[in-house]
């Protein structure tokens, strides 16, 4: 990762290049026209070449034999030809150089020009480990997740190979290619006294001169110009988020003053006082809205869908909690309404193996496979369907090796397991050879969190695509337990990792598991304090970190110290959970700023000032009880304003433990 990156990940302290592409309809909001902003012209994409400074090949059945000074390079799967243990791998190395530090919206293309014509398929993958035109077969490198895929070589012609997720800045990149199915793939190589040898082609986008502080500005409620929803989902890295069928936008259908959530599950003595001991089941909510005509549910969940969609996410995580209730009719409306909203918009299955662990193998195969036929549901490229099982480990490894059999021989399924574990360092070689991937539920602090890479460095020296978990917060009023998240250093640490560590997927968990205090998803508390935020990183994520070229500021806070005793008469307090980051009472103010900008805050009455960075910094303040606000402005002109509605108080009536969030975006 180039020094730039490192140090916007180490400092949270940014200047990105320049944004491409259109905001999605949803986020088209006008700011306020109190607010200074105006909108600007974005520069033509550029590209450049870079011819390949190191090549070979791999011959399992030479495996001692050079190949550096050939001038073909062969990928032919492990059965080459006919010939069983002849796996052939290609090896090339680019180095990219001289990228302006303003640089966005980058892809990287491979180039290969086929030296015959034949019905190979092949795949281009990272190389992670070190290797040298003088590797062999025997001292071979480890190799990453797949980035691109290509069928079909016509002789003089050029494969293109969109390696875009790769992408980390100036540096050199190693690539690996190899045979998919059919015949052995040739390709020119570096030493070719005819035709090209392999070629990297990097498209980029930058920034006029000048422009790590102001140049164009856009409107709307987001930091930066998102890329259009076509754009983003071109991307190898994908970025779902967990969807939790209790907590849909309405379970009643009633106006939000007085419906369920308001009614039972915000009130201690909701639900007929199940709830009391701990001062109530939930502390946020969905944004509420009007009751609906119609199919009132169905509708909430196109919705969501369409929420998601506009904050760049690629699909929903669903967890399947049974196959006969409630949630799982909630499941198969979320199905059909990303079908009816965007059949792109794709829905993973992860049944819970906590709630169905009395449901027998035959009766999950016949429920999934059901759901597998919506054009919604996530199938990878090859028709696999995808199904990442929540505390998979709760069955053993030769249980979903017998499952993923019945599905294939009774329904006609094939699939492509990522075992989400609650202990993936325990339990991944057992599962190694039934899963295409890895992921883990993981935590919700920054203590904890510290050293995401090494589960991402594992699974891909396994072979195996890894889901990074992103998370904002926990805190669980039933449960007595919270962590500390820290503002918003928790989430930033998380997509940090996986970023810096190279992640595959991405899973934010979670969407809307309110019980647990975890969700990102539109609510009462905070807005889209934090989907915001994670659009992004995850535009960082997919496509390389954008210019900002709006300013807003990120306000959060809670509305009680944490040590406060609530008024109320719980019985059952949360505890910081053990190992947790230490308990902090503070507020923090997110920038993201077009150029260095005084920046007010004032809590419970006490005005401070500071001047933040152009690009994105956060800074932290004691809390206090009072009205929590901040304000950025150049000269007379207010460029941005956040206003919390949320009052901290030395003693909440019930124990509060969330980060709220407000955006001044919004």
């Amino acid at each position: 990762m180039p020094n730039r990156l490192r140090a916007w990940l180490a400092a949270v302290v940014v200047v990105a290049g320049a944004a491409a592409g259109t905001a999605p309809q949803a986020y088209a909001e006008a700011r306020d026209p109190g607010v200074a902003g105006a909108r600007g012209v974005q520069a033509a994409p550029k590209s450049v070449t870079v011819d390949v400074s190191q090549d070979t090949y791999l011959s399992q059945a030479s495996p001692a034999q050079e190949h550096a000074a050939h001038t073909w390079l062969s990928a032919c799967p492990s059965t080459c030809d006919g010939k069983a243990g002849a796996e052939r791998q290609a090896l090339v190395r680019f180095t990219v150089a001289g990228l302006p530090a303003n640089a966005s919206d980058v892809t990287l293309t491979l180039k290969l020009q086929a030296a015959r014509t034949t019905d190979s398929s092949v795949a281009a993958r990272k190389v992670n480990g070190a290797w040298t035109d003088t590797t062999t077969w025997s001292d071979r490198p480890a190799l990453g997740a797949t980035l691109a895929t290509a069928k079909g070589l016509t002789s003089g012609a050029d494969v293109s190979l969109d390696v875009s997720a790769a992408f980390t800045g100036n540096g050199a990149y190693s690539f690996a290619i190899t045979g998919t199915a059919g015949a052995q793939a040739v390709f020119h190589s570096a030493e070719a006294t005819a035709g090209d040898g392999p070629r990297l082609t990097v498209t980029y986008t930058e920034g006029a001169p000048g422009d790590d502080e102001g140049g164009p500005t856009t409107d709307g409620p987001l930091p930066f110009a998102l890329a259009s929803t076509a754009k983003l989902r071109a991307s190898g890295k994908k970025v779902f988020a967990h969807y939790f069928p209790p907590y849909p936008i309405s379970l009643d259908n009633q106006a939000p003053a007085s419906d369920y959530y308001a009614r039972n599950y915000l009130k201690p003595e909701g639900e007929n006082g199940k709830h009391a001991a701990y001062g109530g089941l939930l502390r946020d909510r969905p944004i509420g809205r009007s009751p609906l005509s119609g199919e009132y549910a169905l509708e909430d969940l196109k919705t969501e869908v369409r929420q998601a969609i506009a904050a760049g996410l690629d699909g929903f995580t669903v967890d399947i909690l049974s196959v006969s209730s409630s949630n799982w009719t909630r499941v198969q409306n979320l199905v059909k309404a990303a079908a009816a909203v965007d059949p792109g918009f794709k829905v993973v299955l992860m049944p819970d193996m906590n709630g169905l662990a009395s449901v027998d193998s035959a009766t999950l195969a016949t429920a999934l496979a059901k759901l597998a036929s919506s054009s919604s549901v996530y199938k990878l490229g090859d028709g696999r369907l995808v199904v990442a099982p929540f505390k998979a480990e709760n069955r053993t490894a030769a249980w979903w090796s017998a499952w993923m059999t019945t599905m294939r021989d009774q329904h006609g399924v094939k699939v492509a397991l990522v075992p989400t574990f609650l202990d993936f360092n325990k339990n991944r070689d057992a599962f190694a050879s039934i899963s295409y991937g890895f992921s883990n539920w993981g935590n919700r602090n920054p203590a904890a969190n510290a050293g995401l890479a090494a589960n991402i460095s594992r699974a891909h020296t396994m072979g195996k695509i890894w889901m990074q978990p992103v998370s904002v917060q926990d805190s669980r009023p039933n449960q007595g337990v919270y962590d500390e998240a820290g503002n918003t250093e928790n989430l930033r640490l998380t997509w940090k990792g996986a970023i810096d560590g190279g992640a595959d997927w991405v899973q934010l968990t979670t969407w809307n598991d309110y019980s647990e205090g975890t969700q990102f998803a539109p609510s009462a508390n905070n807005g889209w304090t934090y989907l915001d935020i994670s659009s992004y990183y995850l535009t960082c994520f997919k496509l390389g970190c954008p210019k900002v070229t709006n300013d807003v500021l990120y306000l959060t806070h809670r509305v009680q110290p944490a040590a406060a005793q609530p008024t109320y008469a719980q019985t059952k307090l949360m505890k910081l959970r053990s190992g947790s980051t230490p308990a902090r009472d503070t507020v923090e103010v997110l920038t993201m700023l077009t150029a260095s900008t005084p920046v007010t805050v004032t809590v419970g009455g006490q005005k401070q000032t500071y001047t933040a960075p152009a690009g994105v910094s956060a800074r932290t303040f004691p809390l206090a009880t009072g009205a929590v606000s901040a304000s950025a402005a150049r000269g007379t002109a207010v460029v941005a304003k956040s206003v919390s509605a949320a009052e901290v108080k030395a003693r909440p009536y019930a124990q509060t433990l969330q980060y709220y969030g407000v955006s001044s975006g919004r």
